[in-house]
Parts: C-alpha cells; sequence; structure tokens
C-alpha cells in the first residue's frame, strides 16, 4: 500500500488525524481516541502547543517530578526534573538530602562564552586575505550593531571575531570564529542572525578589497552557524566533607567506600565503554532540569559528550579524590542555556519549574543544572559499590510492571507487599501475577 501524501502539512489537524489514523492503524476509531485524549482541555494551552513544532496531532506526555533539599551554595532548592525513567527523581532527592548535612553542593560559573563560525571557502592568497580580514574586522561589529543593540544593552553581545585558517585539514577552507556573550538567553537566534551578517559582509567586503584577483574575490561561504560545543562555557559542582562523615547505614565503613568510590571513577575516567554509562547516568539528571525549564537537551548533549571527548578518548565527566582526610567530588561541564526567549516564556509548565527555581538567571541555572547531574552520579555510584544499582532501580521499575499487566488495586496491594521481602524481577512479578489470579 503506497502510504505517501501529498499537502499534508495543508490539512487541518483533524484531517491529519484522519488519514493517519485510517492509514496506519487496524483500529482507526480506537486510534483517533487515544490521540485526543491526550489533548489538553484548555483550548489556548492546545492551540500553544499545537504551534510548537509542525504537523502537530497530540501532546506526548513526560513526568514532571520535584527534587527537593537541595543545598547549594547555601541556599535551599527545588530542582524540576522532567523525565520518564524510574528511580532519576529518587535517587536526585537521596543525594540531595545526603549532602544537605555534610555542606552541600558547591558551585562556580568558570565561563559563559558561547561560539558560532563562517565557514568558508577561498582560492587565493592566505596572507591578503589575513590583511583583508584585519582592515576589515571593524565592519563586522559595526554592520551588526541593529542585530546587537538589546543585547549590548544587558551587558552581552559579540565579544570577538578572529580569522581561522583550516587548510591543513580541507583544501581552500577557512572560518570566521566569533566568541559571543549572552547574558540570560541562551542566544541561538541572536548568534546565527549575526553570523549570517558577517557573511554577507565577508562577501561583500570582498568583491570590493583592491588586493584581492578577480578569483580572489569570489568568496564562497558554505554555512553561517552557531556551534553547541562550548568548551569555554563552563559550570563547575562539587561536594567534599571528611572521609569519617561519609558514615551512614548504607556505608558503615567510609574509608573503605570513599576508596572504591574513587576508584569507580577512575575507572570511568580511563575506560570509554564504563564512561559512556557513567556519563549517562551523570546525563540523568542534566537532561531532566534542561527539559523541564524548556532548554535544549539535544544541544547540551551533544556539546558534554564532546567535551568529554575532548582528550582524544572519551572519558567521565565528573572526578573524585581522598586528599589529608577529605573527599571530594565534583563535575566540569559545558552548559548554554537560557532563562528568557524561546519556550521559557511560552510554555506554562516551563515557566512554573523557572518560578519554582526562584526565578535563576542563566548562570545559576546551569550551576542547578550542573547540581542534579552531580547528585545523579553520586547516587549511581554510591550504589554500584554497596548494594548495587539493580535492587533500588527495580523497587522503582515495580510499579511499571504492575501498570503494564492491569493489576486491580487489591492485587497492587498484594504485589507491593510480597516484593518488599523478594527480589523484583520482571519474571517474578510476572509469575506473581498469574499466581494471584489463578
Amino acid at each position: 500500500m503506497n502510504k505517501t501524501i501529498s499537502g499534508f502539512s495543508k490539512l487541518s489537524k483533524e484531517e491529519k488525524i484522519k488519514w493517519i489514523a485510517t492509514e496506519y492503524f487496524s483500529n482507526p476509531s480506537e486510534a483517533i481516541a487515544v490521540i485526543k485524549n491526550y489533548w489538553n482541555n484548555d483550548e489556548k494551552i492546545q492551540q500553544l502547543h499545537d504551534e510548537f513544532i509542525e504537523n502537530t496531532i497530540t501532546n506526548f506526555y513526560i513526568p514532571l517530578g520535584i527534587a527537593p533539599n537541595f543545598l547549594i551554595n547555601g541556599k535551599y532548592r527545588t530542582i524540576p526534573m522532567a523525565i520518564e525513567e524510574s528511580s532519576v527523581v529518587a535517587a536526585a532527592s537521596k543525594a540531595a538530602k545526603f549532602w544537605a548535612t555534610r555542606g552541600g553542593f558547591k558551585t562556580s560559573v568558570i565561563n559563559t562564552e558561547k561560539i558560532g563560525q563562517v565557514h568558508f571557502i577561498f582560492k587565493g592568497d592566505v596572507s591578503k586575505l589575513s590583511l583583508f580580514f584585519a582592515q576589515n574586522k571593524n565592519k563586522f561589529f559595526s554592520e551588526t550593531e541593529s542585530i546587537t543593540a538589546n543585547m549590548q544593552k544587558r551587558g552581552g553581545g559579540i565579544t570577538d571575531i578572529i580569522l581561522k585558517d583550516k587548510t591543513d585539514l580541507l583544501p581552500n577552507y577557512y572560518q570566521l570564529h566569533a566568541t559571543f556573550d549572552t547574558k540570560d538567553s541562551m542566544g541561538a537566534n541572536f548568534i546565527n542572525s549575526c553570523l549570517e551578517q558577517f557573511s554577507k559582509t565577508l562577501k561583500e567586503e570582498a568583491q570590493h578589497y583592491d588586493l584581492f584577483s578577480t578569483s580572489e574575490k569570489e568568496i564562497e561561504v558554505v554555512m553561517s552557524i552557531l556551534s553547541n560545543y562550548v568548551p569555554n562555557c563552563i559550570v563547575r559542582a562539587e561536594v567534599s566533607c571528611l572521609v569519617a562523615e561519609l558514615d551512614e547505614k548504607q556505608i558503615p565503613n567510609p574509608q573503605v567506600f570513599a576508596e572504591k568510590f574513587v576508584q569507580a571513577v577512575q575507572i570511568a575516567e580511563i575506560e570509554p565503554y564504563r564512561a559512556v554509562t557513567h556519563n549517562k547516568g551523570i546525563m540523568n539528571g542534566v537532561d531532566a532540569v534542561v527539559l523541564a525549564t524548556g532548554n535544549d537537551f539535544r544541544a547540551v548533549e551533544a556539546g558534554i559528550h564532546a567535551y568529554a571527548s575532548r582528550n582524544g578518548t572519551y572519558s567521565s565527566l565528573s572526578h573524585a579524590k581522598i586528599e589529608d582526610g577529605i573527599f571530594t567530588f565534583w563535575l566540569e561541564i559545558p552548559l548554554a542555556l537560557g532563562t528568557v526567549g524561546g519556550l521559557t516564556s511560552l510554555h506554562p509548565l516551563v515557566k512554573l519549574s523557572l518560578e519554582m527555581l526562584e526565578k535563576p538567571s542563566a548562570q545559576e541555572l546551569m550551576q542547578y543544572v550542573a547540581v542534579a547531574g552531580l547528585a545523579q552520579n553520586f547516587a549511581a555510584l554510591r550504589s554500584l559499590t554497596t548494594t548495587g544499582i539493580q535492587e533500588g532501580h527495580m523497587k522503582m521499575h515495580l510499579n511499571n510492571i504492575i501498570n503494564q499487566f492491569e493489576a486491580s488495586n487489591e492485587e497492587r496491594l498484594l504485589i507491593q507487599n510480597h516484593f518488599k521481602k523478594n527480589a523484583v524481577s520482571h519474571s517474578a512479578v510476572v509469575s506473581f501475577i498469574e499466581s494471584l489470579r489463578k
């Protein structure tokens, strides 16, 4: 069956749904009912969601949870987390509570530089290109003033532009490499607008540059785009305490625990197979807060994983040490975030999340996101080096298995009571449900 369609984007929402239900589902009326069941009853909110992307048919829900008791730089914060994976919010909350009585999390923003590039081809004398750039550099600033005026009022703007020769990697390839400070906005649209003006200025000024030959004047701009790799937009989060202060029920021998914890981190520093899973745990916390606050978690993921590979081998984002009887655990990650613009002023739950965080600046949000990542990593490593990760994870996963089998309230209570004392596995839960129903 040919399931292609022309002019799909021009169809009404109802027509789109009717087409998809008829073409792809054995029971179209049931499919339509499921789709419409997730519409928002408030027509204004639903229209708002419909207009976020194209060809919208419904909403895809992800739970929004909260992790309380985060003591960050001496102030308590409750962190919103949007994520579908069980145990993440619980683990973050547990780590927050653990460190709240041991000095809390300390954070700092090391830098906030963001990057954009004009990629172009120049088939000519590099010395003439360098001279051309030096003589025209001010024009790249002056001809973007209409774009940068408002950003400059907030203390941001273009911080520098340099010419990069990349011909050793690709014939005739050069860059205009620009750095930006976008204050409380993520700044993607601002940066891209500046870069597109740079490319126009580059081509126009080249046409009038007397030292260029006719062929040299024909600079070919390949593309103008921001980079999601921001190695100079870095935030640090750390926790530390005396090794003896790590003592708790789950950690009866703090010295042994601390040493094993450090070893676990060192393994992730040198072994990429472990580092990927280790960093995935960090991103459980990072992505959940990034998503809850209306930021681009795909950009954050790409930039952070590139940073984890900056030394030529994929490695741990977090680090740990024991020095003079003090246990220290920390991470430094690149984060380009915004608290104004985009979804931050449109999505009702994003606005709610930002208000929950007491309307943070972009730099404050960077710190909260880094803390969520560090807390999640600490919780995972504590479990891995003590009881093992599956015990707690599978107990949290129990509800998903129960829901999968549509257990009644009575069955749910019996199942939960049974697995308080028995190991949770999918097969064990299924067997117990089947025994109940016999």
